[in-house]
């Protein structure tokens, strides 16, 4: 199968290359510190982006992850060095919900890069988010399909494109989910054979919240130069140890998606517990 071929099939390169390799792995202190690390690295990615082409594209993650994440973009230093007017923040993945609802992955977006949390907010423009369009989807009585494809053409229409078909974004930021999804790419996902970039996906039912969901396939990583992966607590750390430590079986575990040459991951003490020391210490 050729490469571009592998890439409408939602499959990477690397099932046509071999070993996708190891990902860095880095251990810090707690929640704050992975968040913290996640902005630096965010910065530096989208000031070269903006340097190269005059524009940086960041996919981001909903759920607890990235509010340290904006926190630490949107305070000094990280805040006088985002090229703010030329950030693009576009999702990975949402919930099929309202822009206002608790369970929309533009929530912690909203709530802290535009102060709605009380908080100072950023310069990043409001036209520079790219939401996935549930509202107006919803608004005219459309499905979570017809989000999936009005999204992918709003990524068609905008990001570059690699040779092998995928769309690229400068970072892509994933958080862990306690299956070990990312995305909304669960156990067993029809996304990893999907043939666009896109796909709608039924509310699961182990994992909540249980409602539908839009989600750009594992492509999408594949592509991404910066590719980060963030998980924190406890509760992660057999999931984690799984991942970074197991065989790979990335359709059981889809997070092994992220599992290669190139991604970092980072995590604080409690998730990176299962390890056995595996990781630098931030």
């Amino acid at each position: 199968m050729s490469r571009a071929a592998a890439a409408r099939h939602g499959l990477s390169g690397r099932g046509v290359t071999g070993d996708p390799g190891e990902p860095d792995v880095v251990v810090l202190a707690d929640p704050a510190a992975t968040g913290a690390a996640a902005a630096e690295r965010i910065a530096a990615a989208a000031s070269k982006a903006v340097a190269r082409r005059g524009r940086a594209d960041v996919a981001t993650t909903g759920g607890s992850t990235p509010a340290a994440v904006y926190r630490a973009l949107a305070a000094e230093p990280l805040r006088s060095a985002v090229p703010w007017a030329d950030l693009h923040l576009w999702f990975g993945d949402d919930r099929f919900v309202a822009r206002h609802h608790a369970d929309s992955n533009v929530g912690p977006v909203d709530a802290v890069l535009f102060g709605r949390d009380g908080g100072p907010g950023s310069p990043l423009p409001h036209p520079n988010v790219h939401p996935w369009p549930v509202d107006a989807v919803l608004a005219a009585g459309g499905t979570a399909a017809d989000c999936a494809a009005a999204y992918a053409d709003q990524m068609r229409a905008t990001l570059p494109i690699d040779a092998a078909g995928r769309p690229v974004f400068d970072v892509v930021l994933v958080g862990i989910g306690p299956d070990g999804h990312l995305l909304s790419v669960f156990p067993s996902s029809p996304a990893f054979d999907a043939m666009g970039w896109t796909l709608a996906v039924p509310a699961p039912s182990h994992v909540g919240p249980h409602v539908a969901r839009v989600t750009c396939t594992p492509l999408v990583l594949d592509a991404a130069p910066v590719l980060l992966a963030i998980a924190h607590g406890a509760a992660k750390a057999d999931v984690v140890a799984r991942i970074l430590g197991g065989p790979r079986e990335e359709r059981s575990l889809p997070a092994q998606r992220a599992r290669r040459a190139g991604a970092t991951w980072l995590l604080d003490a409690a998730a990176a517990a299962g390890l056995g020391g595996r990781g630098a210490r931030g």
